[in-house]
């Protein structure tokens, strides 16, 4: 069955603790750091994550929207991320797989990210050394709460060929404007993770929103 992973992003910093226990149903935390470089916006940090590993046992899934990411791996690894992602525009090839080597290293698993713009083929080279996971964004980075692009639907098809080619153990990860109905399309695209924001955080109620991402009810 398809995971589901909550965005913090959309959660309320004032109340992150209890907003984390609000989604205590899903199977994942998705964890937005954004360093206003790479991105047009700036999150959170190495301190937060730490705040928040010692808050849940959820697997923490980080997702790196930062320039030359591979400065960080240690530091966000020390503070308690399971996996890892990286942007592959976020630096050039060798310092990529530097830095997925690093993670491997230190035991975290490792994960790469697509932009909008950013051919499905280009995932190929890391497939091909392994990889846990590849995160297809279906917005652009940096903001939540945007629409859902659906020309992204074909770019998810092919990326799960090609995980059944090079890499059957990797999952496949969608983030951007997924709600009860957009998860439909991603599921049958091929997804294992689903990360949702103001989908889950803007629900009356947060488990049945859940149970909708995952197909279990009206979803």
């Amino acid at each position: 069955m398809v995971k589901i992973a909550p965005s913090i992003l959309s959660a309320d910093f004032c109340r992150l603790g209890e907003d984390i226990q609000k989604v205590s149903s899903a199977d994942w935390l998705h964890v937005d750091v954004m360093d206003g470089m790479f991105v047009p916006n700036i999150s959170i940090g190495v301190p937060v994550v730490k705040s928040i590993r010692a808050h849940t046992d959820m697997f923490l899934d980080v997702h790196l929207m930062v320039e030359k990411p591979g400065r960080y791996i240690r530091a966000f690894a020390d503070a308690g991320a399971d996996l890892l992602s990286v942007h592959l525009e976020a630096d050039m090839p060798p310092a990529l797989h530097a830095a997925l080597d690093e993670m491997e290293t230190l035991g975290v698993k490792r994960g790469v990210v697509l932009r909008p713009i950013t051919a499905a083929e280009a995932v190929i080279p890391y497939l091909e050394r392994g990889l846990d996971l590849v995160l297809v964004m279906t917005v652009e980075p940096g903001f939540g709460g945007q629409s859902f692009m659906a020309d992204q639907l074909p770019k998810l098809a092919a990326i799960r060929s090609y995980i059944e080619k090079y890499s059957p153990g990797c999952l496949l990860e969608v983030d951007g404007g997924v709600n009860a109905e957009t998860a439909k399309l991603c599921r049958q695209a091929g997804a294992d993770v689903l990360v949702a924001g103001s989908a889950v955080y803007g629900a009356k109620d947060i488990p049945a929103a859940i149970a909708a991402l995952r197909g279990d009810a009206r979803g």
